[in-house]
């Protein structure tokens, strides 16, 4: 084989491998549901209290997302086109608990997987944030992770749902839950 020929030939070994290494990083498609709250001591808090923690909850969804998006592992969906269809399914029961509720969004935005997150408020100082990531199409577990926290903070919640990225990207992932029943 000539020199030119041993060239073609890199070059289109070399082709080949980068359109295989651009298959096999493309984002996987995922709804990430916002964050629900299980709060062990409802009864006992006030209307600040509330508005901490569903402001907590929120900016824990937002920081789910975005960090899912920046590991541009994922391709995180925009949930405001199946907002009709949350408020409904919402309407009778907890989406948080409700699996085929969660796929039912994901079917709708077209999307590979969908992730539930609730955050389990024992007291002010013990929660821990649960997150679990399944296959729309068959309903398959992919990742369910808790991470414990300490400290009902803003910058303690965030954290953990750092940590939980961290561990989904990373591929840290077990079908099994680690800490307590999925609610």
């Amino acid at each position: 084989m000539s020199g030119f020929g041993r060239c073609l030939l890199v070059a289109a070994v070399l082709g080949m491998a980068f359109v295989s290494s651009q298959a096999i990083s493309a984002p996987t498609s995922i709804a990430v549901m916002d964050c629900v709250l299980i709060d062990d001591n409802a009864s006992f808090n006030d209307a600040e209290t509330n508005r901490l923690q569903q402001a907590r909850l929120n900016a824990t969804s937002g920081v789910l997302r975005d960090q899912l998006r920046a590991s541009q592992r994922y391709q995180v969906a925009d949930n405001a086109p199946a907002a009709a269809l949350i408020a409904q399914l919402g309407a009778s029961q907890d989406l948080n608990a409700c699996p085929d509720c969660a796929r039912q969004v994901g079917r709708q935005l077209g999307v590979a997987q969908v992730a539930r997150c609730w955050v389990q408020k024992v007291s002010n100082l013990i929660l821990n944030i649960n997150l679990h990531v399944e296959d729309v199409a068959s309903g398959a577990t992919l990742f369910q992770r808790s991470v414990d926290i300490r400290g009902n903070t803003d910058l303690s919640w965030q954290r953990g749902a750092t940590a939980l990225v961290k561990l989904l990207v990373d591929g840290a992932a077990t079908a099994a839950p680690t800490s307590g029943a999925a609610p």
